[in-house]
């Protein structure tokens, strides 16, 4: 055996790792197959042109927003509490237990708290003087 530093990953060995891990951890957790993907709740202009919206990806009966951006233009018109709505709506449609995310706290903590999420982490001095904010939300099924 051997560790090697390797600053330019390879996607085969990141597949190593990432398919290793994923394995062992579908072992410990009852999880159906097929349990896992990715979402996209998108902003389209006149034209169809992509100009912003969210990201996400769900496992462990957990969606992950990974990126929402809402264009400058369009900011302050409740954009933003409307994508997150849909994410909420699609994780609650397939049973899930609830949403989480992170942000920095130049970006949009005080956004994410006023739609009912919670601080359960803080990286403190990342980056520099800054924080990052880990956020989440159980959903109601109804």
């Amino acid at each position: 055996m051997q560790i090697v530093v390797d600053p330019v990953l390879k996607p085969e060995d990141l597949a190593a790792i990432r398919d290793g891990l994923h394995a062992y951890n579908d072992a410990q957790v009852a999880s159906a197959e097929g349990d896992d993907g990715h979402i996209g709740i998108l902003l389209k202009d006149e034209a169809g042109k992509t100009i912003g919206g969210l990201t996400g990806r769900w496992y462990y009966d957990w969606l992950f927003v990974e990126l929402l951006y809402v264009p400058e233009a369009l900011r302050g018109q409740d954009v933003g509490t409307r994508l997150m709505g849909e994410a909420e709506a699609y994780a609650r449609g397939k049973g899930m237990t609830g949403v989480w995310l992170d942000t920095f706290d130049f970006q949009a903590r005080g956004f994410y708290e006023k739609l009912g999420y919670a601080v359960f982490g803080e990286l403190p001095n990342y980056p520099g003087k800054h924080s990052r904010f880990f956020l989440s939300k159980r959903i109601q099924q109804e």
